[in-house]
């Protein structure tokens, strides 16, 4: 018998045999519950809708430029290839019923004997889906191939203009091509906004011969009174201020109420912009109503300590899925006072991915499972341009290049596959010593 129909045979025993573990998304959590089951007694089905896991912190650096695409994602596939307790199917779930306990896909159902929905988030356009045409959010590598895109040709659009007219002054539409507006000063807001500032100051400065590049305006809007709410005020006003070195014009307590093709309305103000980009927030995804639980405002899935729903012990929710409230250590093993609601960013999910797989395991084989889910809390941190970032380990609070300098470390160890960070660490020095953009070219 060949390795592959030993593999076939083993797979095809373990589904009939095993409990069967359905993980609905292949996000952080879901890939990381999924590789946490590796060598257990169980089948384990991965579904995603896309046959891929995008490594999201650095996805708007494919949006401007500097990163391709594989370089920031990786085939489930081949993720997950040595894994002979897992398969992966390309589908799109519709459902769970959950009486019958299978997944409803469009074509077939996939039963479970356990359920972990790990699907992810989308963006809030506050009851105004139409401005998702106009305004794109940044979730997937087609959404960064779109704002890469409506980047580009503003540049080339009002580059071609200026040519045509040779004017001396800059007309009103060469002026709205050049103007770009970020919607939201979370932590994607500000890493769109910093880079998309030196991406017109230095990488493009000199490709245009009738326009200047350097003088495209960067607009950042915020309603709250601050960029970069969910961090220290001190390092907020850090961030604030090494974006307007940059050439970024910040505004706070500034809410967007409308948004067309021609720009955009913030505090009963017309701003003409022919980009506008959005970071205001997300929704998690309908996982909720698939099993009819209670949710949160964010469409978040209420879970129990150990990230099971209430009265289906069998259903976990994790990541973006999942409201979780738990307690924290930090770096330094110092437990919170108080409980905290999980922030919607890679590590929370990592960790509960994990803690899931360990539980399962453990009730497979019938042993005491573990005590609730608690976060160690790694920190936070944004970058704010080239060399600068900001960091809160909550017991250290500092910024500029130190904490750079970990950024970088962190993002680079949690890439998948070595090839992926071998040639994120190439370009990034590239880019560095050069100031220039590899991926430049206009998708079709």
């Amino acid at each position: 018998m060949t390795e592959a129909e030993k593999t076939h045979s083993y797979k095809k025993e373990t589904a009939l045999t095993k409990p069967r573990v359905v993980i609905v998304g292949g996000g952080f959590g879901g890939l990381y519950a999924a590789r946490a089951l590796a060598g257990a007694p169980v089948s384990v089905t991965l579904i995603d809708k896309r046959n891929y896991h995008l490594f999201r912190p650095l996805l708007y650096q494919a949006a401007t430029g500097l990163l391709s695409a594989d370089e920031i994602s990786g085939p489930l596939r081949s993720i997950l290839s040595r894994q002979n307790n897992v398969d992966v199917l390309l589908g799109e779930v519709t459902g769970v019923d959950m009486q019958k306990r299978v997944v409803r896909l469009e074509q077939h159902d996939v039963p479970y004997d356990f359920l972990i929905l790990a699907t992810g988030v989308q963006y809030n356009y506050f009851g105004h889906d139409e401005w998702s045409r106009i305004a794109p959010g940044l979730v997937s590598l087609s959404d960064a191939d779109r704002i890469r895109a409506k980047v580009l040709l503003a540049f080339e659009r009002a580059e071609e203009l200026a040519a045509l007219e040779l004017a001396e002054t800059i007309s009103p539409e060469i002026q709205k091509l050049l103007t770009f507006v970020l919607v939201g000063a979370g932590t994607v807001g500000v890493e769109m906004a910093s880079t998309l500032a030196e991406m017109s100051r230095m990488t493009l400065a000199h490709d245009f011969h009738h326009i200047d590049a350097r003088s495209a305006r960067i607009l950042l809007y915020e309603t709250e009174p601050r960029v970069l709410p969910s961090y220290p005020e001190v390092l907020s006003a850090k961030a604030q201020r090494h974006l307007e070195q940059l050439g970024v014009k910040v505004y706070t307590s500034t809410r967007v109420t409308s948004v067309d093709a021609d720009g955009i309305i913030a505090n009963g103000q017309r701003v003409p912009a022919a980009t506008v980009l959005w970071g205001a927030g997300v929704l998690a995804s309908p996982a909720g109503r698939w099993i009819n639980s209670a949710t949160d405002k964010s469409g978040r899935i209420i879970v129990n300590s150990d990230l099971s729903v209430p009265d289906h012990p069998e259903i976990f929710a994790i990541g973006d899925t999942a409201h979780v409230v738990a307690h924290s250590r930090n770096l330094l093993g110092i437990k919170s006072n108080e409980p905290m609601l999980m922030p919607g960013v890679a590590q929370p999910a990592i960790q509960e991915g994990r803690y899931v797989a360990r539980l399962i395991r453990y009730r497979v084989a019938g042993t005491k499972p573990p005590g609730p889910f608690w976060y160690w809390d790694k920190g936070d941190l944004a970058i704010v341009g080239r060399t600068y970032a900001v960091a809160d380990l909550r017991f250290l609070r500092f910024s500029g290049f130190p904490a750079w300098l970990i950024w970088a470390v962190v993002h680079i160890y949690f890439l998948i596959g070595f090839a992926n960070r071998f040639f994120v660490l190439v370009q990034w020095g590239i880019a560095f010593l050069t100031k220039r953009r590899r991926v430049r070219v206009l998708p079709e």
